[in-house]
């Protein structure tokens, strides 16, 4: 007998609702979920094999122990034995910057993955933090950190009233969006179009995104932050510069105007090959739209200046008043948010509180690069301990960070390592106990992260669609018992993880002026909430808490967990809105225009401008059947189009005596790969084109179907050398490489 349950996709960040059809404890088929008050039935051919993904028959059902070198099953029980042993003995011997965290891209996708990791960091204490960020979004996060003094405040394009988006570095039409919450992201483009608006893309490849726009910049890969000064030079220079009421929320106009003088469009041509005229053209439509968004995303993070990329996009939107206005680029609230708290000067956002070890690298939001994470293993120095054990959540760094072969080196000299993993990967394989989390089906689901990019606000919250299995353990739970194991109380019951969290939470709570609880007695608030698990109790109080919550009674029409379960399809909470200046949390109070980090950093880009690549560059892209190496196991989702081959512009192909088809040898800093090659002028001349994610050929792995396909790992041509230097972020895109025949694959 089949049934329907309704589940929210976690496998991307459009977070789609999806009706799925049951079989039993089997997931036989998925469609978008017509009444989902988000995303009104949209799906992707990712959502709509989520029944492949969930039943995936590599997935590990039970925990692994190494023993004797073989990872062997074991109970859960005996998993968490040995990583109270393991990680407790290297705090003991070594402290507790010796224990090295890493969380992959999945975590934000998972309740688990939101709730529990901050726990186990504080628990820890260790500053030896690593994430995906730092590969990915750092820079948008810094440059958001230093304007508004909160690293999480990324205004996000009203994508559904705006009549000028101008995107850099990003292809929704194939991510479905990053760091911009927007269901059918396609359709959106489309009722822009529609409505007389205007798309403009700026992109080395001509992406799917770009062949849908009215103008399409092939700009050279890395120039990104050059364009965007030039653009912003141009406003102040012909008078286009209109911040309208955003004027007293900022703060160093003057020094910006100061600052962009040197970046003309007649100076940055040659580096950016972008002619003066069409930059020129580019400032004066978005300073003449009604309304209109700069949207940047990995292309232009992931780049020598990525941060000051990320930053000028928000200065683009502010010069222009589109900044906190309707149509322009807006600051998202979602329903879980912190209490709103009265404007007014704050603590602000300081980088570089701490550094790595070996590099001296500085501390970006928490964080260390993850491109510096094999030297913290395996190189000794006179500054402290190196990395002796690791706790790997839902990360395959071996393949998403650069040299994956000197890390894969590292990972395998650690003391002790422990993998919340579904997969034995190209990671987890080094594990001495690998945590299996149950399949999504499995699991319940609220986008707390996503929510806070959302381009409409709204609440969603689904129940496990299918029971747990028996033998298998929620991953909320598997975490709890990590943090438990982790930091000296194994053996407790998990529920006290919820429980230190809840009593902390509302313990502050009662003592904030401007909480809707202050004054009141926290454990009448604990007995108050409701929920069937730990993790639901800490879902109902953050509502109840956030900016639309009842306040635990004080506003009757408020949101609660209760009121949420009795909307299955979710709450509208309405389209984004001007909030300035509540976001800000910045020293004055204001957006600071020219933050000093920022202003140190502009003579390094004063220096590229006067220095143009003569060879080849190495370009990422995505699919949109891929979702980093996620997906590569899932035969609904690999072949066709979404195949690991190297695009290469026809002129560059003749020139090197490439086929289309033919084996090539590409060569960087960090090493070398064969792939092959495939003809198109999808690129530009001069740039070639890798997809990231790909490389499943190691030994020990479990991944079936990957290895039939394994295709080859790009970030191996990386050593790790290119960061942005304000956040850390690994240099993925402009790579300098060199190309050669040979004779077969």
């Amino acid at each position: 007998m089949s049934r329907t349950a309704l589940r929210i996709c976690p496998l991307c960040e459009a977070t789609c609702g999806l009706t799925l059809t049951v079989e039993g404890t089997r997931v036989t088929g998925a469609r978008g979920d017509r009444d989902d008050v988000f995303s009104k039935g949209f799906i992707c051919p990712k959502g709509a094999s989520f029944g492949a993904v969930d039943g995936d028959p590599d997935r590990l059902r039970t925990p692994l122990v190494r023993q004797d070198g073989e990872l062997r099953e074991a109970t859960w029980e005996e998993a968490f034995d040995a990583v109270a042993a393991g990680i407790r003995g290297v705090v003991d011997r070594h402290g507790a910057n010796s224990v090295g965290v890493v969380l992959g891209n999945p975590n934000v996708h998972t309740m688990a993955g939101a709730l529990y990791p901050p726990v186990l960091l504080a628990g820890l204490g260790t500053r030896s933090v690593f994430t995906a960020s730092t590969v990915d979004q750092m820079p948008k996060h810094v440059s958001s950190g230093l304007l508004y003094g909160d690293a999480n405040a990324i205004p996000v394009p009203d994508l559904d009233h705006t009549d000028h988006l101008l995107l850099i570095g990003a292809n929704p039409l194939e991510s479905n969006g990053s760091l911009c919450t927007a269901p059918d992201f396609p359709g959106k483009l489309k009722a822009l179009r529609a409505r007389g608006g205007t798309l403009t893309v700026i992109d080395p490849r001509r992406t799917r995104t770009a062949k849908l726009a009215d103008r399409h910049i092939a700009v050279r890969p890395g120039a990104d932050a050059l364009l965007l000064a030039a653009m912003a030079y141009v406003l102040f220079e012909e008078g286009l510069v209109d911040m309208g009421e955003l004027t007293p929320h900022l703060q160093g106009l003057d020094e910006l105007r100061e600052a962009v003088q040197d970046f003309t469009p007649e100076a940055v041509a040659d580096a950016c090959d972008v002619d003066a005229g069409v930059t020129r053209a580019l400032a004066r439509e978005l300073a003449a739209a009604p309304t209109a968004a700069v949207y940047g995303r990995i292309g232009s993070c992931t780049v020598p200046h990525g941060t000051l990329a990320s930053w000028l996009v928000d200065v683009l939107n502010i010069l222009t008043g589109n900044l906190d206005r309707p149509g322009g680029a807006l600051f998202p609230q979602a329903a879980t948010d912190r209490t709103p708290r009265p404007a007014g000067p704050s603590h602000g956002f300081a980088l570089g509180r701490w550094h790595s070890r070996v590099s001296r690298h500085p501390e970006a939001k928490g964080e260390l690069p993850l491109s510096a994470l094999a030297e913290e293993i395996d190189s000794a120095t006179t500054e402290g301990e190196p990395i002796r054990a690791l706790i790997a959540v839902a990360t395959n760094p071996v393949l998403s960070a650069p040299d994956g072969d000197r890390l894969d080196k590292a990972l395998g000299s650690l003391d002790f390592m422990v993998s919340v993993d579904p997969y034995l990967n190209e990671t987890s394989r080094h594990a001495h106990v690998v945590l299996p989390p149950p399949p999504p089906s499995q699991s319940p689901h609220h986008d707390f992260a996503f929510n806070t990019l959302a381009v409409r606000n709204q609440v969603r919250y689904t129940r496990p669609a299918v029971p747990l299995e028996p033998g298998r353990m929620a991953e909320t739970e598997i975490l709890a018992r990590l943090i438990l194991a982790a930091t000296g109380m194994h053996g407790a019951d998990p529920s006290a993880v919820d429980d230190l969290v809840i009593g902390q939470t509302l313990g502050k709570a009662v003592k904030d002026a401007h909480s809707p609880v202050h004054g009141r007695e926290p454990g009448e608030l604990t007995a108050a909430l409701v929920g069937d698990t730990g993790p639901e109790r800490r879902l109902d109080m953050m509502l109840r808490l956030g900016p639309y919550g009842d306040g635990f009674g004080v506003r009757p029409d408020g949101l609660s967990l209760t009121k949420l379960l009795a909307h299955p399809h979710g709450i509208d909470l309405g389209p984004l809105r001007s909030r300035l200046p509540q976001p800000l949390k910045t020293r004055s109070g204001k957006v600071e225009l020219l933050p000093q980090p920022l202003a140190d950093d502009l003579p390094r880009l004063r220096e590229a401008l006067r220095h143009k690549p003569d060879g080849l560059v190495l370009v990422g892209r995505r699919h949109l059947r891929s979702n980093n190496s996620w997906m590569h196991n899932v035969p609904a989702l690999t072949g066709g189009t979404n195949r690991c081959t190297l695009h290469i512009h026809p002129e560059d192909a003749e020139r090197l005596g490439l086929k289309d088809g033919a084996a090539v040898r590409v060569k960087g800093a960090g090493g070398e790969v064969v792939t092959e090659a495939e003809v198109t002028d999808g690129v530009r001349p001069g740039v070639v084109s890798l997809p990231h994610g790909w490389g499943h050929d190691r030994p020990g792995t479990r991944l079936s179907h990957a290895l039939k396909d394994p295709g080859v790992n790009v970030n191996q041509l990386l050593d790790g050398s290119m960061l942005d230097p304000l956040s850390g972020n690994a240099v993925l895109n402009g790579i300098p490489v060199k190309l050669a025949a040979v004779a077969t694959l």
